[in-house]
This record gives C-alpha cells, structure tokens and sequence, in this order.
C-alpha cells in the first residue's frame, strides 16, 4: 500500500444531487420543488411557526401575564459561600471586586446577601442588598454591612 493507491472506504462518499440541470439528469423540470405555487418559486422563504394555512400555534394561545420592565434582577449569595470565601482566602473584608476575581460573581450583576448557613469569622461585607437575615448573622459577629 502506498499513497497513489489510497481512497475512502466504500459507502463513506456520495455525489451532490445536480438539481435542474436538465432533463437527462432525471432531476431537471420541476428541479424536485413540485408543480406552481409560492414554494416551486426562487426566493420563498416559508414563516416561522406556518403551519399549511392551519391557525398557527402562537395565535391559538392566550396571551397571558406581563414582564415588569422595572424589575431588579439580584444574583443571590448566602453567608456559607462568604463564609467558605474567607476561609480558603482567608479575608476579612468582602466586596464586589473580591466576588469577580474568584468566580462568584460577574461583571454587570447585582448582588444580594442572602442568610443561609453560618458565619464564623468577622467579616466587612459590601454588595448592593442584604436580607435581614445575612445583616443579623453579619452583625453578630461585630462585621460591618455596606450598601452600594
């Protein structure tokens, strides 16, 4: 076996079909689009959702509910994550910056402490809210909870 003698395994290749290059190709005519009408047509793009003419699904749903453009969507955080946080870094201070840097956190989000789990170290927490909870356990300790 040599390089002039190598070709693809059998059944692993196919020819495109020519479609309407003429009749003795046998797909010339009609090029496989069927006889008249909008889709035998160069161009016709079909709607998203058509259905054949039949009432399509999003008209035959209700509408329903609304979206509160004014909502303010929070990334929520519990105190066992700060708590975990500080220990393996051991930090006493927490602010947004500190979030980034080690994944808990992106760019553009709004955090929120939230109060799940314990808290064994005095922590200075900064973020843009706080459940009553997180402030409480926060506070016990002698941390200090900032606002942005």
């Amino acid at each position: 076996m040599d390089l002039s003698n190598l070709k693809p395994a059998k059944g692993s290749t196919k020819n495109r079909k020519r479609i309407g290059r003429g009749q003795g190709s046998g797909r010339g005519g009609t090029a496989t689009r069927g006889n008249k009408g909008a889709q035998s047509r160069s161009g016709y793009k079909r709607r998203a959702g058509f259905e054949g003419g039949q009432m399509p699904l999003y008209r035959r749903v209700p509408k329903s509910g609304f979206k509160n453009i004014n909502r303010v969507e929070y990334h929520g955080l519990n105190i066992d994550d700060l708590q975990k946080l500080a220990e393996t870094k051991s930090l006493s201070v927490i602010d947004i910056q500190v979030l980034m840097d080690n994944g808990l956190a992106a760019k553009n989000e709004l955090i929120k402490i939230l109060g799940r789990g314990e808290l064994a170290v005095k922590l200075d927490v900064t973020a843009h809210a706080f459940s009553a909870t997180a402030v409480k356990a926060i506070e016990a300790l002698g941390g200090t909870v900032t606002k942005i």
